[in-house]
């Protein structure tokens, strides 16, 4: 800073300084006072200059190019659906800018893998934008997409795979090609199974190193609530199965699940005429690879897509070990994780919208989580858990909506020796859900839900995924109007009947850590069910 200014003369300073001030009265007594009417110092050898004039800023600037606003009118947009001969459905939302995303979703992942070994959309996952028919190699993607600012990526869940990239709108023909190519024409060739493998399995190590156990417990909550079936299969790929995976598996399960009727084609800031264009050039024109090259089916393999029906079990799995301790200065110790579920509705369901409300209104988060009202600092889980037990590093609520079902859990850690109380205290919020809620708790949950909703459907991804993932279920889009006024209408009453749906359910539970003091799952269900043991566990205690 001293060199800066050491650099720069007297007179440029004071002239800098001069011009430097507005109109206002404060400057204008300094400006009068400092180089209007007095004399300057005779060391400093500076010429009085006169003062440039600003315009006011209650006029406009004169001279100014004509603005040019733009027409589009963003809450009159519409989503447009084009379904193809072939069962493949387009759907598109125009909205002005230079960028577009556009994507394929499909109905697949690893609740369909019963007939497969599990751990396939996790190893598509790793091989996503490798080598084509058009394309050698993922450089050579990357290299074509760069120049239209594109960048790419791919995301699977437990019933939906999505391939995504967002580029300039000049770039929809090559994007739309890649997409295509990358979908139904891969290579997948040894060498790029043999790197997947090698990636999976690096995964894998990493996950049973880091602190965050998120991925490993929603899995085991999963598998402990859904045993054996669909929604249960595990979303990470099993060590035992790395092995098991070669490249005629994973093209006879694409040619099985990645077909026109199972896929949606989305797009947003595109024209809809010019989408279906390129959809059809590139998804119904061209073939799949499987039906050019058969050689890379497995023999004898019939059309093994899973259609069952999920079903829910409720059941306890568990992992004792040592949960990796948080590096850094936060100087949290090691943790044990519990959590514990209940059979919620699928997104179909009439109370879909009242679980989502319940699931804001418990909310929580992390010891260390920063915000206010805005970031659930007043939800249940904060001020009646987090805030008043010193032992717990975490309680976070979650809702899991899927196509024919859904599931309701709360995640929570503490240190090890107090697993047994911390079972205790997240059964009785889970008992008390329904229990005194007021107007401005239930105010405020609905207006963080609408809040979020609609905060985060003004990014374009966001936009893109809502529509291809509503398309894909339903057919159809809802716009966020609609949501907004379904959240509005929700009541206290709403609240009590999805509290009392969840309860009927048999519980379900997933720990990992060090937790041989837990309760039993026959416990956990007797606190669930006699709400006043729950309530006032001073009184009776029902863990044996």
């Amino acid at each position: 800073m001293y060199r800066m200014f050491a650099s720069v003369s007297q007179k440029q300073l004071i002239v800098a300084l001069k011009k430097s001030c507005t109109q206002t009265k404060y400057f204008n007594t300094w400006q009068r006072c400092s180089f209007s009417s007095q004399k300057e110092p005779p060391s400093l050898g500076v010429k009085q200059e006169s003062v440039t004039s600003f315009p006011p800023l209650t006029e406009p600037i004169p001279n100014l190019p004509k603005a040019i606003y733009s027409t589009a009118k963003e809450e009159h947009q519409t989503t447009q659906i084009t379904v193809l001969p072939n069962g493949l459905k387009v759907a598109s939302e125009n909205r002005f800018g230079q960028f577009c995303t556009i994507g394929v979703l499909i109905d697949s992942g690893p609740r369909y893998e019963v007939a497969y070994p599990n751990g396939i959309s996790h190893f598509l996952e790793k091989l996503a934008f490798g080598s084509t028919n058009t394309y050698s190699s993922k450089d050579e993607i990357m290299l074509a997409l760069e120049k239209h600012g594109a960048i790419c990526d791919c995301q699977a869940s437990r019933d939906t795979f999505i391939y995504a990239a967002s580029a300039q709108r000049r770039g929809l023909d090559l994007v739309t090609q890649v997409l295509g190519d990358v979908v139904l024409r891969p290579q997948i060739t040894d060498e790029e199974v043999q790197i997947a493998k090698q990636t999976v399995q690096f995964e894998l190590e990493s996950l049973h190193t880091r602190p965050e156990q998120e991925p490993i417990l929603m899995d085991m909550i999963h598998a402990a609530a859904y045993k054996s079936n669909t929604l249960g299969l595990p979303k990470i790929c099993p060590e035992k199965n790395i092995e098991k995976i070669d490249r005629k598996t994973l093209h006879t399960y694409l040619k099985y699940h990645y077909i026109p009727s199972r896929m949606v084609v989305a797009g947003v800031g595109v024209e809809h005429e010019d989408l279906v264009h390129v959809v059809n050039k590139y998804f119904v024109d061209q073939k799949p690879i499987w039906e050019e090259q058969t050689d890379l089916i497995l023999p004898n393999n019939e059309n093994n897509v899973d259609g069952s029906t999920a079903q829910y079990t409720g059941g306890y799995v568990s992992e004792e070990c040592n949960v990796p301790i948080y590096a850094g200065p936060s100087g949290l110790p090691e943790l044990s994780h519990v959590v514990i579920g209940l059979e919620g509705c699928s997104h179909h369901d009439s109370d879909f919208v009242a679980m989502c409300v319940l699931n804001m209104m418990m909310g929580g988060g992390g010891s260390f989580s920063a915000g206010g009202p805005g970031k659930g600092m007043y939800t249940r889980l904060y001020t009646n858990v987090l805030n008043r037990y010193h032992w717990l590093y975490s309680a976070t609520a979650y809702n899991h909506a899927y196509a024919d079902t859904g599931l309701f859990c709360i995640h929570a850690s503490c240190t090890p020796p107090h697993v047994k109380e911390m079972v205790e205290v997240i059964v009785q919020e889970m008992v008390a859900m329904s229990n005194g809620v007021t107007d401005n708790e239930l105010a405020r949950a609905k207006k963080q839900l609408q809040s979020m909703l609609l905060m985060n459907l003004e990014q374009r991804p966001v936009a893109f995924e809502d529509i291809g993932r509503q398309v894909l279920a339903t057919g159809s889009r809802k716009r966020s109007e609609y949501f907004i006024q379904a959240i509005e209408g929700i009541s206290k009453d709403d609240i009590n009947r999805v509290t009392r749906r969840l309860l009927k359910s048999p519980p379900c539970m997933a720990a990992r850590g060090e937790v041989k003091t837990i309760p039993s799952l026959s416990d956990v269900q007797s606190g669930l069910v006699d709400a006043q043991a729950a309530r006032n566990r001073e009184t009776k205690n029902f863990y044996r």
